[in-house]
């Protein structure tokens, strides 16, 4: 697990272009991508200026009034994507297909709509579907529809909120202790299943290789990479620097990687913010419900987060970096 810390200061190494073709020249070379001479010094410039206009982005959010923060904060993390597309696909963007948002917004009633109830549905071409074949090897997302109180749910800052307005858990937090965790033995209820199920069951879900063994009160888990903050189901809580395994195992989110589930709400945030300005406005200024605190939440989350996820998956799946 890596500990919370600002990620910008180590994209900086990037910003070298004898250095970033030394990377994207392994990369290539890792996967047998062809031509990986001639790739690595085509994309070095497309990689440093993906980065370099995503952290752009990301200042201006920064300082930028919440009715803008959405849009600034999806196009930033959207270039972030691209440049990790850059290190598995050597000839990205190789089509026009691959340059839409993937994903459309249903029409909104224009009374009584909550945020929270909002849906979104997945399409069959561009960037999301793209990046989460190339990057999670994730496959078959076309058509799926997806709430946002279910997006919401898969980000560990936010348990606090579903629990004070819901009396809804969506975490249990892992305890560390050196080279292993604990977890309290109630996620066996939670999960209705006994320690063998569990460990099958969540060992697939993750797609990650682990240990677990049942004690009197507790599972202790160990995993046999050094590295699982964006797999699903283990999320990283930033504000307290502890991986913490989610609740909601009946969600077809459950199992989204995080940089899916915060792709996902970015896109219909900048969406609400660019083309439903009286909803959007009406909810800043009047906080009619809990609308409010779920969107305000999130994208202070998502502006220190978002770029960990990214560098934290640069250097998981390409850990020779």
């Amino acid at each position: 697990m890596v500990p919370f810390q600002s990620p910008w200061q180590d994209f900086i190494v990037f910003f070298s272009a004898s250095y970033t073709q030394g990377y994207l020249k392994k990369c290539y070379q890792e996967k047998a991508l062809p031509n990986s001479e001639s790739k690595c010094y085509d994309n070095c410039y497309p990689f440093i200026y993906y980065i370099e206009h995503a952290q752009n982005y990301y200042d201006q959010a920064k300082i930028a009034p919440l009715t803008i923060k959405p849009n600034l904060l999806f196009y930033g993390f959207g270039q972030l994507i691209k440049a990790c597309l850059l290190t598995v696909d050597c000839s990205y963007p190789e089509s026009t297909s691959v340059l839409a948002h993937g994903v459309s917004a249903r029409k909104r009633k224009k009374q009584q709509y909550e945020f929270l109830y909002d849906e979104i549905k997945i399409q069959k071409n561009g960037l999301l579907t793209h990046f989460a074949e190339r990057m999670f090897h994730m496959k078959h997302l076309e058509g799926e529809k997806v709430i946002m109180r279910d997006l919401l749910l898969e980000i560990p800052e936010l348990s606090h909120l579903f629990y004070s307005y819901f009396k809804e858990e969506s975490f249990l937090p892992l305890s560390r202790q050196q080279e292993t965790y604990s977890l309290s033995k109630d996620i066996l209820s939670r999960y209705h299943m006994g320690s063998d199920r569990f460990h099958e069951y969540i060992q697939q879900k993750s797609k990650t290789e682990l240990n677990v063994k049942e004690h009197e009160n507790k599972l202790e888990i160990s995993f046999n990479q050094p590295a699982i903050s964006d797999k699903g189901v283990f999320r990283l809580n930033i504000a307290d620097s502890q991986l913490a395994v989610s609740l909601n195992k009946d969600s077809k989110c459950f199992s989204f990687p995080e940089i899916l589930v915060h792709y996902l709400l970015l896109y219909n945030l900048s969406m609400i913010a660019r083309y439903e300005t009286e909803w959007w406005l009406e909810l800043l200024k009047t906080t009619p419900n809990s609308d409010f605190a779920f969107i305000k939440s999130f994208l202070h989350t998502t502006e220190e987060k978002s770029p960990l996820l990214i560098m934290n998956w640069l250097r998981e799946a390409h850990p020779y970096a």
